[in-house]
């Protein structure tokens, strides 16, 4: 095997497909430091491991002396990816998206190198800002309304007479357009996005340039094992979570989805992953743990990792309150259930406190209960626990 077939090995675990290998072989053997594009809509103000797949394989091309170029989505954003939608995006502001944009950043730092010979963060409104009105219509003369049909939420929606707003045609090319603005070579993306980055092909063969290589990766499968992992569907881990937190979402995940986790978030040789999901060989309690493990050092440390996965056992496994139990404060005695969710932060509104309790994820001083309008009093300093996870005491304000 050459040192460009075992880097393309590499480079291509736990991608769904490359368009192509050939062209990226090619790329490689040139020698130069090639431009890897990856592009983020900050259309929320975090990000979950779903986004980090997309991310390390970024990082994998920057240790391999290449440079990424993290698009930072802010003219993009004010429309809105159609990929996978049913209906229309609502708009953002400018503010929202400019605080989202700031967070971005950060997170991705946790992923990235962000050594400036390295990295190189571009802002596409930057460009796409100054367009006239004339290189609108030449960019939209370079795609057909049948291209773009081809879609599939957009067949879809045609069936079920759903409103496309043209504006959402124009998103593909506003991505596609940042590659030829760039000189991308290469352009990372989950397989949602394959339709867009494929596009971008297209606009730099018309601008005379050399075609990016696009490389479509899974999307991560979310907590609940069937959805994608998304913010909106509540079956993410957020790269903000403290390490306990992290870890228990890890250790909450089905059986089934431990071969994604570990192929998609975590370098282990494949016969150590193989190892792990044999169940004959290793149980998948421990598996899953080596998994918690690999994921929280991953973005703190070893100590950190340790330690959580120590905490694990000692709430779930031994069945005792965690070491850092917090006192949360209400303001009134009795109060009523929803909002005493609410009031420690365990619910963001009344809506999600009630869905909460009807599910029976709600324990307080010892009992469950599931009866969203009752009362409680709090005397003392009651333990009140909601889902799996979380957890504290009571005390008046």
């Amino acid at each position: 095997m050459t040192q460009i077939d075992s880097i393309l090995e590499d480079l291509g675990r736990g991608t769904e497909h490359i368009y192509s290998r050939e062209e990226l072989a090619r790329k490689l053997k040139s020698g130069r430091p090639l431009r890897i594009k990856l592009g983020m809509d900050p259309t929320s103000p975090d990000i979950h491991l779903g986004h980090t797949v997309v991310l390390r394989k970024m990082r994998q091309f920057q240790d391999l002396g290449h440079k990424a170029i993290l698009i930072i989505g802010d003219y993009t954003a004010r429309i809105g990816d159609p990929t996978g939608r049913d209906v229309t995006r609502p708009v953002l502001s400018e503010q929202a998206i400019a605080d989202n944009a700031q967070t971005y950043l950060q997170q991705a730092g946790k992923v990235l190198d962000t050594n400036p010979e390295k990295l190189e963060v571009q802002h596409n409104a930057q460009w796409l800002a100054k367009l006239s009105f004339a290189d609108v219509l030449k960019l939209t003369g370079q795609v057909t309304v049948g291209q773009m049909l081809h879609r599939e939420n957009f067949k879809k929606r045609m069936a079920q007479d759903t409103e496309i707003m043209i504006s959402e045609f124009m998103y593909p090319l506003m991505q596609a357009y940042d590659s030829v603005v760039i000189k991308a070579d290469v352009e990372l993306g989950g397989t949602d996005q394959t339709f867009n980055n494929l596009m971008g092909r297209q606009l730099q063969e018309r601008d005379g340039q050399e075609k990016q290589v696009v490389m479509v990766m899974p999307i991560l499968v979310g907590l609940d094992g069937h959805e994608k992992m998304s913010k909106s569907k509540g079956n993410y881990i957020a790269l903000t979570d403290d390490a306990n937190e992290m870890f228990g979402k890890v250790m909450s995940i089905p059986d089934a989805l431990m071969e994604n986790y570990f192929t998609l978030l975590t370098s282990l040789p494949a016969d150590r992953i193989k190892s792990l999901l044999n169940g004959q060989v290793t149980h998948p309690r421990e598996a899953k743990d080596v998994l918690g493990r690999v994921i929280v050092e991953a973005f703190y440390d070893a100590d950190a990792a340790t330690a959580a996965s120590e905490e694990f056992r000692r709430r779930f496994s031994e069945h005792q309150l965690p070491t850092d139990l917090k006192t949360c404060p209400v303001d009134r005695s009795p109060v009523g259930l929803l909002d005493m969710i609410r009031q420690v932060g365990f619910a963001s509104s009344n809506s999600e406190a009630r869905r909460l309790v009807t599910q029976g994820a709600v324990t307080f001083d010892g009992q469950k209960l599931v009866e969203p309008t009752v009362k409680v009093e709090i005397a003392g300093e009651p333990i009140l626990k909601v889902g799996k996870r979380k957890i504290c005491r009571v005390a008046l304000r």
